[in-house]
């Protein structure tokens, strides 16, 4: 019986072998299927055109698409247009006439089934001239937050908005603008789960250029039962010639935003001021730092609100506060908070209600719940009385681990709110595994994050008496799925105790290399810069891709811009697929 299972199992790989020759001699797509449909996910009109944003199909068919094409029909007949990644623009349309839209996938195979379908109605817009840009912050079920900034232009601006593209009813009121001033605009008595168009209205002080924006959109509060998408980077540091390019930058950001995320979440080290001098720096030179970053968040800020984790290089830390206005802390606490709108408790989030002075509500660290998920930000700079990876001017070296700390306040709101929650998915985010060291699962078991000195010795109890578990401890216990990193360069998959460590890789890395860092990661799957992490949450699992960017004359057959390098799924209580 024995040798007849073998035999038979033995017979089979024969025919697999022979399947997967035959395979190589004629060729993949000759065994491939069309894609299975996409899904048309946003469309917005402007004048004489409607942009579609899509999610990519969940098969491929066994061939990879080669591209997409989006058909918009009327009463004059379907214009068509084709692109590889999202969003697709359909222009030639006709003002006033109402257009039915949908995407195909092509592959070697032919086209998939159609997306869904979604009704727009093209209008005649004039266009002011507004240079600025808009980047969203703090969502809630029923509100939204408008931070709206312009390097050289004054005047005043409204919004105008509905739930309907080109249906724009609804208005705010118009607050004065100035040149290099960022001003918040907050839209209340939101609709809960839905997706509202908008334009940002321009009236120039000299009276040339005024008139409204382009069309953009988000979505407020998911209840649970709800998908959604969001992003991650961490680490653009564009003050950094050797890792950092524009171009390939904003490409990351376009194709991040053409996956129409309800929300992006960086993880520092965005507004590095560590190259400015110490002795020398001003407060208008640590706000260019935040200025310098406006062009390119609003690329997806403003369909997708940014929330902001604090990074070493920033600065925004607690040893450089003197009780004074003038450091280099404070101003970088304050630039941030007013050149992007963070959250602050207030029913829909909660977070740090510690007033610092000469900032206010510092709005460092806070969680929400979104859909099925509850989101959770951590801050180990601002309560530290030690430098943390980076010194800025002439502060001593920390050596010793526990002087590094999540503070008292912070520590037991993130126990209280892991315990209390009841979302089904639990992520949490930070610059790094506490204390700055490189590495994921290979640095969690130092300090207050696990509980052990830097000689081996368990020193928890005598060191944070007040504390019930470390933190590590703490999130495997209330079963946090995944913590997301950044700081070091390069993005890994790694697991401990049932917790995915997740640290990203660089969006703007030009060099496509694996940081020096990364030789501290001795386990988990690996892979070099540039790109981006997407999340795709559901009811039935958690779908984590590391998405590749590359600048147009560096891709190639194995370079392609946009595509995933690696994926894996997580399904509740503790499934884990890996998709390659």
């Amino acid at each position: 019986m024995h040798t007849s299972k073998y035999f038979n199992c033995h017979a089979a790989n024969q025919v697999r072998i022979a399947a997967y020759l035959l395979i190589a001699l004629v060729g993949q797509t000759a065994f491939a299927a069309p894609a299975s449909a996409p899904t048309l996910d946003i469309a917005t009109t402007g004048n004489a055109k409607i942009s579609l944003a899509f999610s990519a199909p969940t098969s491929d068919g066994g061939a990879a698409i080669a591209n997409y094409t989006a058909s918009c029909g009327g009463a004059n007949g379907a214009i068509t247009a084709s692109a590889n990644l999202s969003p697709i623009e359909v222009s030639g349309l006709s003002n006033g006439t109402t257009y039915t839209c949908s995407i195909v996938a092509n592959n070697s195979s032919g086209a998939s089934p159609a997306s869904n379908t979604l009704v727009r109605t093209p209008t005649n817009v004039t266009l002011g001239s507004f240079t600025g840009n808009v980047v969203l912050g703090a969502p809630s079920a029923s509100a939204i937050k408008a931070n709206i900034f312009s390097a050289a232009q004054s005047g005043s601006v409204s919004i105008s908005y509905g739930t309907s593209s080109g249906q724009l009813n609804a208005q705010s009121n118009a607050v004065a603008l100035a040149a290099a001033t960022p001003v918040e605009i907050e839209l209340t008595g939101l609709n809960s789960n839905t997706r509202y168009y908008y334009r940002v209205n321009f009236s120039s002080a000299g009276g040339v250029g005024s008139g409204p924006t382009e069309e953009f959109s988000f979505h407020t509060a998911r209840p649970a039962g709800n998908s959604f998408t969001f992003t991650v980077t961490g680490d653009s540091h564009p003050e950094r010639n050797n890792e950092f390019n524009g171009t390939l930058y904003t490409r990351t950001l376009q194709t991040m935003a053409g996956n129409s995320p309800d929300f992006y979440i960086t993880l520092g080290d965005d507004f590095s001021v560590d190259l400015l001098n110490a002795a020398t720096i001003t407060n208008a030179q640590v706000i260019e730092r935040y200025t310098v970053q406006r062009p390119y968040l609003g690329i997806v800020g403003r369909s997708a609100p940014i929330f902001l984790v604090p990074g070493n290089h920033e600065q925004a830390a607690g040893y450089l506060l003197d009780g004074t206005a003038n450091n280099v802390a404070v101003w970088a606490q304050n630039a941030r908070n007013s050149h992007y709108s963070q959250p602050i408790s207030d029913g829909f989030y909660s977070g740090n209600m510690q007033m610092v002075p000469n900032i206010g509500f510092p709005r460092n660290y806070y969680a929400w719940t979104w859909g099925d998920a509850l989101f959770v930000a951590i801050d180990p700079y601002l309560p530290s009385p030690v430098p943390i990876a980076t010194i800025f001017g002439n502060f001593p070296m920390n050596n010793d681990i526990w002087n590094v700390t999540h503070g008292e306040a912070q520590y037991q709101w993130l126990k209280s709110t892991l315990e209390q929650s009841t979302a089904k998915y639990k992520f949490v985010f930070a610059h790094h595994v506490l204390g700055g060291r490189r590495g994921g699962v290979e640095v969690a078991a130092l300090g207050e994050w696990g509980g052990f000195s830097v000689a081996g010795v368990n020193e928890f109890v005598s060191k944070r008496p007040t504390w019930s578990a470390p933190i590590h401890q703490l999130m495997a216990a209330n079963k946090v799925n995944i913590f997301f990193q950044g700081h070091d360069h390069v993005w890994v998959r790694q697991e401990l105790d049932g917790v995915t460590y997740q640290t990203q890789a660089q969006p703007a890395n030009y060099n496509y290399n694996f940081s020096s860092f990364s030789s501290a990661y001795l386990s988990g799957d690996k892979f070099p810069n540039a790109g981006y992490t997407r999340v795709q949450v559901t009811p039935n699992q958690v779908k984590v891709d590391y998405v590749r960017s590359y600048l147009p004359a560096d891709e190639n057959a194995l370079q392609v811009h946009g595509a995933t390098a690696f994926g894996y799924r997580l399904t509740p209580p503790g499934g884990l697929f890996v998709d390659g």
